[in-house]
């Protein structure tokens, strides 16, 4: 075969797999001029234990589905692909397992790759008319791949016993389950991933996922909505947003936690207020704020100010059952290395809740006196009118034309969890839980003026910096809101 002929066999064959390709459903999962932005966001992120938190039809379980094949198969595009996989998906019913997860699998799976089908109930030649007890699934390195199908309702017993590479929950699991799903990924390192519309209300997932109170690395989270998935026609969800309840629109458009009392922050928007730490210019240095605690932990927080009045919140200390020194200390050694001013007597000066300044019978001096002992100045003339303190967050929360002027660095995470986890009570008034940076985030917001006024006349090429690095944070915000 000379050479000419054996470029036009190549190019013979290339053809042929690229026909066969484009049939191959899978191959075109976002992969057009028209993609689900929040879907790959999902592909892409390499946690171990990563969550959709979706409306109905906003294509969270698509995703859950593309991944589980792509897993299986050896074919993922940003994951170390490996051979002989074995996964679970797990439903709240084998019924809603036929009609939602067995569904989306047997649409995304290419029967040329499927080694066998067992069934529970029905025929292996049809067996979208039934229930699957697991598939068989050829994987690219050569061996077999397999996929059970698990219901909730079956009770903890039966989710014991097995070694797995990844867990898909469509659908929020009762918690006894989901702690015995993950002691099944545990020895090979495996993956969690969850697809649901918080419809149960506050549950485990909303503590140990979505406010992630243990502090595990490896969980995140994203949120789906309908304006989410381009596939959906814009008017068809406007008509059908007017047509629903408040409560029902934030958790079946929005995917969003609701109970019956609501956030007090309900302005609060993850894509939003959160963001990248940057190298905040330290003309844009503020004040620290402190709501001190000995059994309940001490927060501290750092505030910069930009020249349109922006607040961003750029350091945490965050402890519980430590002395007034420790946290002297380590507020000190934060404020060094991040270059923070001092006064004229090398001091550190702090807003602090006004009861630091009460003495008890059981200590000769008071925590501002200690504060003062360990060369921070700390000011307990602070506004701590709770309710116009709300309405001071809430406004910062939402900006003056609907855009937010608080930002929050994603390494504050103890005020980033607690605010949102603050729920309104009977009366009115917030629920007296896990609201110490709260606390602490209101003084400093209170001590605010309406506006930001510059403290002294800056020279032109001072005015240009700040111009400078305030449009340079303008880009940084938009492109984070844009991944």
């Amino acid at each position: 075969m000379t050479q000419d002929e054996l470029v036009k066999k190549i190019k013979q064959v290339e053809k042929k797999i690229e026909i066969k390709r484009k049939k191959n459903v899978i191959f075109r999962y976002n992969a057009g001029d028209v993609v689900h932005q929040k879907q790959m966001e999902f592909h892409r992120c390499l946690k171990r234990n990563r969550w959709v938190f979706g409306g109905n039809r906003s294509g969270k379980t698509e995703c859950g589905a593309v991944e589980a094949v792509w897993r299986l198969r050896g074919i993922h595009p940003y994951r170390e692909n490996k051979n002989n996989v074995f996964g679970w998906v797990v439903s709240p019913s084998f019924s809603v397992s036929r009609d939602v997860a067995q569904s989306k699998i047997l649409h995304y799976l290419n029967p040329d790759w499927i080694e066998d089908v067992v069934m529970q109930q029905g025929k292996s030649s049809n067996p979208g008319g039934g229930v699957i007890d697991y598939i068989l699934v050829k994987n690219v390195f050569g061996g077999v791949s397999k996929l059970g199908f698990k219901s909730s309702d079956q009770g903890r017993i039966k989710f014991q016993g097995t070694s797995l590479d990844f867990v898909w929950f469509d659908e929020e699991p009762p918690m006894d389950i989901y702690d015995e799903c993950r002691m099944r990924v545990l020895d090979k390192k495996g993956d969690i991933f969850g697809t649901m519309t918080p419809l149960l209300g506050l549950t485990f997932v909303y503590n140990r996922i979505y406010l992630n109170d243990g502090g595990d690395n490896e969980i995140w989270h994203t949120f789906m909505e309908w304006a989410d998935n381009p596939y959906l026609d814009k008017n068809e969800i406007e008509a059908f947003s007017f047509s629903m309840s408040e409560e029902a629109l934030q958790s079946r458009r929005y995917g969003k936690f609701i109970n019956n009392k609501g956030l007090v922050y309900s302005e609060f928007d993850e894509n939003i207020h959160i963001i990248e730490p940057f190298n905040v210019p330290k003309e844009w240095y503020d004040n620290l704020s402190i709501d001190p605690g000995l059994n309940n932990p001490l927060s501290c927080h750092w505030y910069a100010v930009d020249g349109d009045g922006n607040i961003y919140v750029m350091a945490e200390h965050y402890e519980k059952g430590q002395t007034v020194d420790y946290h002297a200390g380590v507020i000190k050694s934060i404020c060094d290395n991040l270059g923070w001013h001092r006064d004229s007597f090398g001091r550190v000066v702090a807003l602090i809740d006004s009861a630091a300044s009460q003495r008890t019978l059981a200590a000769e001096k008071s925590v501002v006196e200690l504060f003062l002992d360990e060369d921070i100045q700390v000011n307990p003339k602070v506004d701590k009118n709770l309710f116009s303190g709300i309405s001071r967050v809430k406004q910062y929360l939402k900006g003056a034309n609907g855009h937010g002027k608080l930002y929050i660095f994603k390494t504050c995470i103890n005020l980033i969890r607690e605010i949102k986890s603050y729920w309104w009570g009977d009366g009115d008034i917030p629920k007296k839980k896990d609201d110490h940076a709260l606390d602490e985030l209101r003084y400093y917001i209170m001590s605010r003026p309406e506006s930001f006024k510059p403290m002294v006349k800056l020279s032109m090429i001072e005015k240009d910096k700040r111009r400078l690095s305030r449009e340079l944070i303008r880009k940084r915000r938009n492109s984070m809101n844009q991944l």
